[in-house]
């Protein structure tokens, strides 16, 4: 076998349409257009969701909701999820990804505080909500955010 003795499957390659090639190939004169109008024309034809003119559809229907650009979808693990590590283990997003608690480690996660900690844990996640800081605390872990903001629970001793 050589590179010039190759050739596609049979049937696998169709012949181009020679169009305007005169009567006899059956693609002449109007070149496979039609008589007159706007698909016969240079440049003519309608574009795909176009109506004939009706009032299209995406027009008909009314404007519902609202997409707000600026939310930040946050990954969600809960404190009795975190039961499963062992004492002292430094929980961040890596060993939360490791562990198949949440999908992927570009997205922030959120720890909430449904469940029970008995294990003391070092966290560092991107947010806590304030029973999961308070349940991570009590269980004598230590928290802290990777935004560099304060954790609620923490915030919430500072004031009394």
């Amino acid at each position: 076998m050589k590179l010039n003795e190759i050739s596609p499957a049979a049937g696998a390659v169709k012949k181009r349409k020679r169009i305007g090639c005169g009567p006899g190939s059956g693609h002449g004169k109007t070149s496979c257009k039609g008589h007159k109008g706007q698909n016969c024309r240079s440049g003519g034809g309608v574009p795909p969701w176009f109506e004939g003119g009706q009032m299209p559809l995406q027009r008909r229907l009314p404007k519902r909701g609202f997409h707000n650009i600026f939310k930040v979808a946050s990954q969600v693990v809960n404190v009795g999820s975190l039961s499963a590590f062992e004492k002292g283990t430094k929980i961040n997003r890596g060993v939360l990804v490791e562990a198949g608690l949440v999908r992927k480690a570009s997205l922030p996660v959120k720890i909430l505080g449904q469940g029970e900690l008995k294990v003391a844990l070092d966290v560092e996640v991107d947010s806590v909500s304030s029973s999961a800081a308070k349940a991570i605390i009590d269980a004598g872990g230590s928290i802290s955010l990777v935004s560099g903001k304060k954790v609620p629970e923490l915030d919430k001793e500072e004031q009394k």
